[in-house]
């Protein structure tokens, strides 16, 4: 079956970086984009960012552009998001997931359902 599962996720300090992983399974993961949502306690899901599955297009949330950088190892059937002076604002479970859109405007809506995500806690 389908599965992506994340990893990488753990409590830091402010200022400090966290590299997530996506490992895919079960699909041809090098025919779609990949897209990471996060979700904080009492807020909406927001989308982070999203990557194609050439990684000629890529997509930020303008709250963390210049800080977060997504790649992808399609040889390894994983997207990664390098997440880089961190703020306590980007305290949430973070999900991957196959995107509908991905374009440098925004992406959309993912395929399937959530999985359990990995929890990124940043104190000050």
């Amino acid at each position: 079956e389908v599965q992506l599962v994340e990893s990488g996720g753990g409590l830091v300090q402010a200022g400090e970086s966290l590299r997530l992983s996506c490992a895919a399974s079960g699909f041809s993961f090098d025919h779609w984009a990949i897209g990471w949502w996060r979700q904080a306690p009492g807020k909406e899901r927001e989308e982070v960012s999203c990557i194609s599955s050439d990684s000629i297009t890529t997509y930020y949330v303008d709250s963390v552009k210049g800080r977060f950088a997504i790649s992808r190892d399609n040889a390894k059937n994983t997207v990664y998001l390098q997440m880089n002076n961190l703020k306590p604002g980007d305290t949430a479970v973070y999900h991957c997931a196959v995107p509908l859109l991905c374009s440098s405007y925004g992406t959309s809506g993912p395929v399937g359902s959530w999985g359990q995500g990995t929890q990124v806690t940043v104190s000050t």
